[in-house]
């Protein structure tokens, strides 16, 4: 499914249920907050190497794409109810980053754009 037919879907899931009234920008987005502190918990204590193999044990899996997929669906609809087209948005962001961060200067780098000099 492309994201428009996936904003579709929660769209009409919405509106079955009466609950665009509830679908304010800042229920949703406080909502997207507590859905993306869900998926951090998952790997709030675990080392980097264990948060790297964390897709290998099963339960941990399911919770990790259940989490994921209730972030995906939160930002889904709040761009929708502010007529946001994430695509577009995402691909401009992209370019801007490219920007800031000139492979010359940031390759194997995780330094913050102003650290970067050049």
């Amino acid at each position: 499914m492309t994201l428009t037919a996936l904003q579709h879907a929660l769209t009409q899931f919405a509106v079955e249920r009466e609950w665009e009234q509830f679908h304010t920008p800042k229920n949703l987005a406080m909502a997207l907050a507590g859905e993306s502190g869900e998926l951090l918990e998952i790997f709030q204590w675990l080392t980097p190497d264990q948060s790297a193999q964390v897709m290998r044990d099963g339960d941990r899996a399911v919770q990790v794409r259940e989490e994921m997929a209730d972030v995906l669906a939160y930002l889904l609809r709040l761009a929708d109810v502010l007529d946001v087209d994430l695509e577009q948005a995402l691909a401009e962001k992209i370019e801007k980053n490219r920007l800031k961060y000139p492979v010359h200067l940031a390759r194997g780098k995780a330094d913050k754009y102003t650290q970067l000099g050049g």
